[in-house]
């Protein structure tokens, strides 16, 4: 499996950055890694479609100056860049985040993985604010669904922080392997991963379902969770701007969920809602 690595260059980088993200998330694009001059980012070879990236209306914004090249990324490759950047990561004082080649710390939750081309590490903040949700909320015992579950991070907190059973279901298969084995390498016992998308939730039930995905596939899969959660069952969702909270609340309303509150880091917003 190829992937195509594109390494954008954006001024001004804030603004632009935030914005070209978005509307390549749109695009098919899957993962982003941000540095000092713009981001890298990432998407299937037999994926991507150069009329869509011609199309971005930001490209064609003359207040911002957006150059970019790419590159082919082979798999067996990824592990490797991965280590030169992979940094480890804190969520509050209880939680970490690492990989295998970083010295555990002393926290309450120690969560190691092998992040590959998946996304979810916890150093983007929809992930990180979701980590967030889950340390200040009770897991324990509950039933949990971890929809696009990138490296499994969610679902294995989940897991830490007590919650059993739990399903994970992404529909790309390097993140359902990658899930797969980082689940194991934290000797979760509790956690089953799924290849697939929303599907998969015919006839399901769960307490809390967390998903942070990206804004339409959200509005499109909100009234499936509603289906499949229990009664004052708690949804996790993420994945998009602050200035969409509110579409994304009323479509929540329309299927008995009622907004509970939100986090928000750099623009970005992780909502709860509970089932009425």
């Amino acid at each position: 499996m190829t992937y195509l690595e594109f390494n954008f260059k954006v001024v001004p980088l804030e603004v632009g950055t935030e914005i070209l993200i978005a509307e390549l998330g749109e695009a098919g694009f899957e993962s982003f890694v941000e540095n000092d001059s713009g981001f890298l980012a990432y998407i299937l070879k037999s994926d991507f479609e150069e009329s869509k990236l011609k199309n971005l209306q930001l490209l064609g914004n003359a207040e911002f100056a957006i150059t970019w090249s790419f590159k082919e990324i082979e798999q067996q490759n990824w592990n490797a860049e991965w280590e030169k950047s992979f940094n480890p990561i804190r969520v509050g004082d209880k939680c970490m985040v690492r990989a295998p080649f970083h010295k555990p710390e002393k926290v309450d939750f120690d969560i190691v993985i092998e992040p590959k081309m998946s996304f979810g590490t916890g150093h983007h903040e929809t992930t990180h604010m979701m980590l967030q949700h889950i340390l200040d909320h009770d897991f324990k015992d509950k039933s949990v669904l971890d929809m696009g579950c990138g490296t499994g991070i969610l679902a294995i907190l989940a897991e830490m922080k007590g919650a059993k059973p739990i399903e994970a279901i992404d529909i790309d298969n390097w993140c359902y392997l990658n899930s797969i084995e980082n689940v194991e390498r934290n000797n979760c016992e509790h956690i089953e991963v799924f290849e697939g998308d929303s599907r998969l939730l015919a006839a399901k039930k769960y307490d809390i379902i967390i998903a942070n995905i990206n804004r339409n596939i959200l509005m499109d899969d909100i009234p499936k969770y509603s289906e499949c959660l229990a009664k004052e069952g708690l949804l996790f969702l993420s994945g998009f701007y602050k200035e969409d909270l509110n579409i994304i609340s009323s479509t929540c309303n329309l299927h008995a969920l009622e907004y509970s509150g939100n986090l928000e880091r750099n623009d970005w917003i992780a909502a709860v809602y509970r089932k009425s």
